[in-house]
C-alpha cells in the first residue's frame, strides 16, 4: 500500500486530500480534500504547508499534482493562475521522494479510465456504457475549459493524452454567435473556445446578449450571475446560460469528430452545476449538428461525471500508471 498526496490545482482553487495506492497502483482510498483559494496562497508550497497543518499529521513523502496548464519545460505557468511550478525543484521544496505531475485534464482521464459505470451520469446520445475500446474524449469548463483523451485498448489497458485543445479558435454557428464573437473579439482580440466555454465567459456572453437589445445590466459578480442563470430567476442570465450550454455542445461535437471518439465525458468545475441543466439546454442539438457527420454524432454516448473530485481521484490514479 502506498500513501501520497493528490493535489488539483485549478485557477481558482487548489484541492488536497491523501490517497492510497494498492499494490496493483489502482486507488484504493481517497480522503476528504481540503479546499483553498489560489489567490489566498503566495505559491504551490504555502498552499501545501496550509494542507499538512490542516491535517495536523506529517504528509507522505509521495505526491501527484494535477496543474491547469501545459505540463512541459523547467519552469510551469499555470494558464489561469499566477503560481510558477519548478518541476526539478518540487521535491525539495515539498520534502517528497517521489512525484507526478498531469495536466488537470489529463488526471480527470486518468479517472476516467479508472472510474466505474457508477461514476457517470447520462447527457445524451444512445443511454450505454462507454467503449471499452478507442478514444474517449474528455473536457469541461471550470475556470478555465479543459481536454483530454483517453485511449482505451480493452479492459485495464489504457492510456491517457494530454492536450490543449479548448485553445483552438471558438466557431460560431449562427448570427448570435457571430455578435457574441464580436463582442469578445473587442475585448481580447484573438478568441479561444475556452474564453466563451469557461465560467469567466459566461459575464461576457451576458454583456453581449444585453448589448444586443440596449439593456443595461447592473455589475455582478460571476457567482451571482451563475446562480441567477441556473434557477432561471433573470431572463437574460438563463439566455447566457442557454448559449453557453450551445457553445459547449458545439466544441464537445468538434473535439469528439477530432479524437474520432467513440464516447465524451463531461467534468470540470462547472461541470456538477450543469449537471441538471445540459440534458434539457441545446447541447445535445449542437453536439449533434455536424452536416453528414449527423448520425454518426448521434450514436455517441455522452456522460458527465458524478464523482465529487476526479481530478484528486485522477491525479492519485496517474501516480500508479506514469513512470516516476
Amino acid at each position: 500500500m502506498t500513501e501520497l498526496v493528490a493535489a488539483d490545482i485549478g485557477g481558482t482553487h487548489a484541492r488536497f486530500a491523501l490517497a492510497r495506492l494498492d499494490d496493483a497502483g489502482q486507488v484504493a482510498a481517497l480522503g476528504d480534500p481540503v479546499v483553498m483559494r489560489c489567490a489566498e496562497h503566495a505559491s504551490l508550497q504555502t498552499a501545501w504547508e496550509t494542507f499538512g497543518a490542516a491535517i495536523g499529521r506529517p504528509l507522505p513523502r509521495a505526491a501527484a499534482i494535477a496543474v491547469a496548464g501545459p505540463v512541459a519545460g523547467d519552469q510551469l505557468k499555470l494558464t489561469n493562475n499566477p503560481w510558477v511550478i519548478r518541476p526539478g525543484q518540487v521535491n525539495e521544496e515539498l520534502g517528497l521522494d517521489a512525484h507526478v505531475l498531469v495536466n488537470d485534464f489529463e488526471a480527470v482521464a486518468y479517472a476516467v479510465g479508472a472510474f466505474g459505470a457508477d461514476a457517470f451520469r447520462h447527457i445524451c446520445g444512445p443511454d450505454r456504457p462507454l467503449p471499452d475500446t478507442g478514444t474517449i474524449s474528455v473536457l469541461g469548463p471550470g475556470t478555465g475549459l479543459g481536454v483530454g483523451l483517453l485511449v482505451k485498448r480493452g479492459g485495464d489497458d489504457w492510456q491517457v493524452l494530454p492536450t490543449e485543445g479548448s485553445h483552438g479558435d471558438f466557431s460560431p454557428v449562427d448570427a448570435l454567435d457571430d455578435a457574441i464573437l464580436a463582442h469578445f473579439r473587442r475585448r481580447f482580440g484573438r478568441v479561444s473556445t475556452e474564453r466563451v466555454v469557461c465560467g469567466p465567459g459566461l459575464a461576457d456572453i451576458h454583456a453581449a446578449l444585453a448589448s444586443l437589445e440596449n439593456r443595461t445590466v447592473q455589475p455582478m459578480d460571476d457567482k451571482t450571475l451563475w446562480s441567477l442563470a441556473l434557477s432561471g430567476d433573470d431572463r437574460l442570465a438563463a439566455a447566457a446560460l442557454d448559449r453557453f450550454a450551445q457553445a459547449l455542445g458545439t466544441f464537445a461535437g468538434n473535439i469528439a469528430l477530432a479524437h474520432g471518439a467513440g464516447g465524451v465525458v463531461i467534468g470540470g468545475g462547472l461541470g456538477a452545476r450543469l449537471a441538471d441543466h445540459l440534458p434539457r439546454s441545446g447541447f445535445a442539438g449542437r453536439f449533434a449538428a455536424k452536416g453528414r457527420f449527423g448520425t454518426l454524432m448521434r450514436s455517441l454516448p455522452v456522460k458527465l461525471i458524478t464523482h465529487p473530485q476526479p481530478g484528486l481521484f485522477g491525479a492519485a490514479a496517474a501516480f500508479g500508471r506514469k513512470p516516476r
